[in-house]
Formats: structure tokens, sequence, C-alpha cells
């Protein structure tokens, strides 16, 4: 008797845009690593990219469309069995949404940046919708929006020099892009509503003490070996009222010492791929359906707020590019570098005063946010 090979597996094309050619994001396939670095024979893992490392990979509409559908890719594929999420570069994640676009186009316009904000809305929830886990590698600043589709993964392996925190009340906005659903789960209220409203960034090491992130690894290289990053406090030191000091920058001297090594290294992400690979190899390790059934109840609490507040944030969001949003995002697209916010006692004062939201209020608080202003500053 002759043998016969197996029949060839049939599936059907679930993809919403078949054969889409990306061009604003990479999407890539990679083999499953096991712990020693062989691959394994037939599985994958779906590494998605943001692609912009000139403006710190800040993601474009076309970008967040693209997003979408590489995260559907991936969910369909059967040979994919965890999305790793990251970036182009060693400087940053994610900063957030483009503040050329934000500034010279949505600007003034609420029903445009309305339907801006339903392809971002769309795009963290089919972050929580993947059917597959999803890691976010944090190769860098993950700032603003860039945060909120962090927080939207399921897991964040970082590099030791990342930097984590909110942007938008410093810049005309407000982090209701999913921040201000996500990170009191994450964190608890009081550093939630610190890191909301001040803007102050954490570093990994904090943000690993915090319990944002699940790991961290060092990316820095002199002499051939690796160094934990020099600009953050690692040993146990206290400020003034007993307050520690572990995972926060230094300062005054050693800060700028500190500062002088780290130009003098090189970045090597060898570290953190390891960490990432391994962390997908160990979700490969358990039962697929099982794993994935786990992920949906456990995205669930983060899904009980960000369902109920998505709609009435991007209504806001929306109204907001005619005022503050207007002025924030165009001073800081337009402005020179040390001149990038507007004059929030200045502003405080005019809306004190009753002042309306015209080119007049703009002149005393913002100059650079006035229609034609600014133009070639950049």
């Amino acid at each position: 008797m002759t043998a016969t090979a197996p029949p060839t597996p049939h599936f059907q094309d679930h993809d919403l845009a078949p054969g889409y050619e990306f061009s604003e994001i990479r999407y890539e396939r990679r083999p499953l690593l096991r712990p020693d670095g062989g691959e394994v024979e037939g599985l994958f893992n779906a590494w998605i990219w943001l692609d912009n490392p000139r403006q710190l990979n800040s993601y474009t509409t076309r970008a967040l469309a693209e997003l979408i559908l590489a995260l559907r890719r991936a969910s369909n594929d059967p040979a994919v069995q965890n999305v790793i999420f990251t970036a182009v570069g060693d400087r940053s994640f994610c900063t957030g949404g483009n503040t050329a676009e934000y500034s010279e186009h949505y600007s003034g316009r609420p029903d445009e940046y309305r339907r801006y904000m339903r392809l971002f809305n769309d795009a963290v929830s089919a972050l929580m919708a993947c059917d597959k886990p999803v890691i976010c590698r944090a190769n860098g600043m993950r700032i603003g929006g860039g945060q909120e589709i962090g927080m939207a993964c399921d897991f964040t392996i970082a590099a030791d020099t990342a930097r984590f925190g909110q942007a938008g009340p410093r810049h005309g906005s407000a982090p209701v892009g999913g921040s201000t659903d996500f990170l009191p789960l994450f964190v608890g209220w009081a550093k939630a509503v610190e890191s909301c409203t001040l803007c102050e960034t954490w570093t990994a090491h904090k943000a690993l003490q915090l319990g944002l992130i699940n790991g961290l690894a060092p990316v820095l290289k002199k002499d051939g070996g690796f160094l934990p990053n020099p600009l953050v406090v690692l040993d146990a030191r206290f400020d003034e009222w007993g307050r520690p000091l572990y995972g926060e920058l230094k300062t005054g001297e050693e800060y700028a010492r500190a500062k002088e090594l780290f130009a003098a290294c090189e970045t090597d992400f060898s570290l953190l791929d390891r960490e990432v690979e391994l962390m997908a190899w160990k979700l490969a390790n358990t039962m697929p359906d099982c794993t994935t059934f786990t992920l949906e109840n456990l995205r669930r609490h983060k899904l009980l707020h960000w369902d109920r507040n998505r709609e009435g944030s991007r209504a806001w969001l929306a109204l907001n590019m005619m005022t503050e949003a207007r002025a924030g995002f165009r001073t800081f697209h337009r402005a020179p570098r040390a001149e990038r916010e507007v004059d929030f006692l200045e502003l405080r004062r005019a809306l004190a005063e009753g002042a309306e939201w015209n080119d007049e209020l703009l002149a005393r608080c913002a100059p650079y946010a006035r229609d034609g202003a600014g133009e070639g500053t950049k």
C-alpha cells in the first residue's frame, strides 16, 4: 500500500485588506525562538514596528489605520503565536500623535479630528481585541498617546533607558485616549493622577517598581560590556524628607557626569530582544485557547473603563481642537525649542479676565498658534 501525504490545511482569508502593502509601519513574521536561540519550525511571532524615527515614532493618521490592519493580520494567521509591538530606532517607542499633523491639519477642525480619533480609538481597541498575546517592546520613550497604546498591550518589556509618561495638559490635550482609563489599574490612583496632570515622566526602573511594566534590560554598551542606565539612581538613597530615590533621575553634577558616560556608550538591543523572545517562548508553552481566554478576561478590567468613556472622550478632544489644543499643538510644533509651551499663567490670567478664544488671546499667551504665525521656524 502506498503511503499518502496528509492533506494540506485550508484556511479562508479573513484579512480586512488582503494583500495590503504597509508603508508607514513595518510588519514582520519572525520565527518563534527557543531560549538557546534556536528556531521553532512552523511557529512565528508577528513583529509590528512603528516606523517614524525622525519624529520619535509619532503615529500619523495612516500609521494608525495600518496598525489596525496589522493586528488583524496577526490575529488571523494560525502560525503566529504572539505579537511584538515596537518601533524603529533607539530613542523612542512612541511619543503619541504626530504634532505636524495636529498643528497644521487638525487644529481648528473639530469634525476632522473626530474622524481621526475614530482611527485612534479603533487602534487601542484592536490591541485589546487581538487574538494573540501582545508584548510591547519599549525601545525608548513611551509618552502621551504612545503610553496609551503601550498600556493597551498585555505585557511590556522595556529598555532601561526608556521613559514613561503623559504630555497632554502641558500641550493642550487630556490623556483620555486610555491613560485615565488604564493607568490607575497599573499604578494606583495617587501615582496615576500625578502622571496624568503633572506630566512628569518615570524612568524604566521606576515604571518597573510601580508595576507599569513587566521587565527591563540594559541596552547601553561600553568597552564590550553592558552598563545599567547611568542617569538613574540604582542604590538605596533617600531625599531630605526620607522619600526613596531609587529609580529617580540623578541631579546636579552627578547627572552631568552620568550624561557624559551615557553619550560615550553605544546602544545594543540584544538583551532586550532576548527578554522579549523569552516572554514569547513562555507564552507559547501554554494552551493557546486557555491563554487567549485568560487574556480576554484580564483585558475586561481595562475595557470596562475604556468602552464606557472612549466615545465621550473622542467628542471632547475634537471640540478641544478649537481652543487649548489649537494653542498647545501649534506652539509645540512651530515655536523654537525653548518656547514650545504656551504661557500658562498668562492664559489663566486672560481667562480670569473674561477673554474670549481669539487671536487677541493667542497673542498674549501663544503667539505661534495664530493663523499664519511661525511658518518656517520649525
